[in-house]
């Protein structure tokens, strides 16, 4: 009898030993804004690669570009709700969740890569993504979309002046809006699968985006003009609905969370790399490239300055003597 029973309870065992190990077998969806050759599709394939190696294939993560899964803002919602898993997008959109953030979208924060990476990977980009946990949302690490440039239709920009009048789509988020308008343009707000089109059919003139985005998107089709300005650094929030994450086993989020960090290095380093040969591209199929002098720069600098001043107050002051502090460290 006792015997049996002790069979019996081995059976049971192995049963929900079983039907646990296959409750972890999970499908994860990724969204990205952006086609199959955009700069962050690298790290989502390597992200990808990489949770499926360390799990034999336990968690699969299915990969959709074009904003197959809507807009960035929709899919943000889709995360905090938990049916959209996992989605690469700038760091900035997500001060919607967390004002905080928007200092990633401040012009002319970053002089180079290596502070870049300093702050993202030390304690303030630490903070920054811890900020979106009570709204739903895991910071799982940052990859790198670039220093956006402007391109446009209607005529080469050889100064700051001649970007007056522009009609220029912007990310949609208020400091974006407010300092193409301080340099004498109009800003239009547009989800990013909707601006080629809006390109194609004249409704905007312009666009702002890194020089691997403009040639991903062939955007020399519908722009003649390009200007390097540098204006703007945009690290990319790899982010994770929390519902999911706490529904994982502490080993399964420490392999979706090594892996994170282990495709930003990929990342990174072919974004970069991809910079020279994209420009070439660029020009190669017809685009007029300029680049302003450094006289023109400080002009540009000169007008964010305001734009700066009154988004620091929306961030917060304690946010902004924080992240100031560390860059002044790094160019010590």
């Amino acid at each position: 009898m006792k015997r049996q029973l002790f069979k019996s309870l081995l059976a049971l065992a192995a049963v929900a030993a079983f039907g646990a190990a296959q409750a972890q077998e999970r499908t994860l969806k990724m969204n990205l804004n952006g086609p199959e050759n955009h700069p962050a599709a690298a790290g989502m394939k390597r992200f990808a690669e990489t949770v499926a190696a360390k799990t034999n294939g336990r968690i699969k993560i299915n990969l959709f570009y074009n904003g197959a899964l809507g807009s960035d803002q929709a899919v943000v919602s889709a995360i905090k709700g938990g049916t959209v898993e996992l989605a690469v997008m700038n760091s900035g959109i997500l001060a919607s969740e967390a004002k905080e953030l928007a200092i990633f979208d401040f012009p002319f924060l970053f002089a180079n890569e290596k502070e870049s990476d300093a702050i993202v990977d030390g304690p303030v980009g630490k903070k920054m993504h811890a900020l979106l946990e009570p709204r739903g949302i895991v910071g799982l690490s940052y990859w790198e979309l670039g220093y956006r440039q402007i391109s446009n239709s209607r005529r080469p920009i050889n100064k700051v002046e001649d970007l007056e009048g522009l009609k220029l789509r912007v990310i949609p988020n208020p400091i974006n809006i407010e300092w193409v308008k301080a340099l004498g343009a109009n800003p239009t707000p547009l989800p990013f699968p909707e601006v080629y089109g809006a390109l194609e059919q004249k409704a905007i003139d312009g666009q702002e985006n890194p020089i691997s985005v403009i040639a991903a998107n062939k955007f020399w089709e519908v722009q003649k003009h390009m200007v390097i300005t540098n204006h703007q650094y945009n690290p990319q929030s790899v982010i994770m609905s929390k519902k999911v994450w706490d529904s994982l086993s502490p080993a399964d989020r420490k392999i979706i969370d090594e892996a994170a960090d282990d495709a930003a290095q990929t990342q990174r380093t072919a974004a970069r790399a991809a910079v020279a040969a994209n420009l070439e591209l660029l020009k190669k199929n017809g685009m007029a490239v300029t680049q302003f002098s450094p006289a023109e720069v400080a002009k540009l600098r000169e007008k964010m300055k305001p734009v700066i001043a009154k988004f620091s107050a929306n961030v917060g002051e304690a946010t902004v003597n924080e992240m100031l502090a560390e860059l002044a460290k790094l160019r010590r």
